[in-house]
């Protein structure tokens, strides 16, 4: 049966001169994710879809341009709408993500709710779901903390305590089953080749 490889990007370009959603794919991030392509290039990919946010095109371009697709972006594949205050450096910022998880239906510091997110994302990953019919698998380069939100929701727990990834760059990644959805195998790194 097909799957949905969820990843969350890697490493990034941080400027905290440029709005965050315009940060790119760091030199490491790159690498990782060319490592990545190259060690799954052996399987059948039918689509590879991106948000909007250019760390998540980038990583989704280096899969996409293995198989030969173009990549199909999603704004609602996007991060948390973090607009409200734009860059927090840490650890300042951990402490608002920990908030964010742990109020879901509050807004924190104007950022979008946790449990809005969560709606979003899993009409999001349903979406594509609905709009791909082949029989290979398909590819979704996202973010960390939306991740985590899907991760909630395929496990029926409260937002905050579902699994998480593991990795401080990012690049990590959820095999998910598409028919019905549901996690198929837990997080892993882009380093770790289980997709065979």
């Amino acid at each position: 049966m097909s799957r949905l490889i969820f990843i969350t990007h890697p490493e990034v370009v941080i400027n905290p001169n440029q709005p965050v959603p315009e940060w790119p794919l760091s030199e490491t991030g790159r690498l990782r994710m060319e490592r990545f392509a190259e060690s799954i290039a052996s399987g059948t990919i039918d689509a590879v879809y991106a948000s909007t946010e250019q760390k998540a095109i980038d990583g989704a371009l280096i899969v996409a341009e293995k198989f030969g697709h173009a990549i199909k972006t999603d704004p609602d594949l996007g991060e948390n709408d973090r607009s409200a205050t734009g860059y927090i450096a840490p650890p300042e910022f951990w402490d608002v993500v920990r908030e964010f998880f742990g109020h879901p239906t509050r807004s924190i510091r104007g950022w979008e709710r946790a449990i809005d997110a969560q709606t979003r994302i899993v009409h999001a990953i349903t979406r594509v779901l609905r709009n791909e019919h082949g029989t290979g698998d398909i590819i979704v380069v996202s973010h960390g903390a939306v991740g985590c939100l899907l991760t909630a929701h395929l496990q029926r727990v409260a937002i905050g305590t579902e699994s998480r990834p593991t990795h401080p760059g990012g690049g990590c990644y959820l095999i998910l089953d598409r028919d019905p959805l549901a996690i198929r195998s837990g997080w892993h790194t882009i380093e770790d080749n289980v997709l065979a």
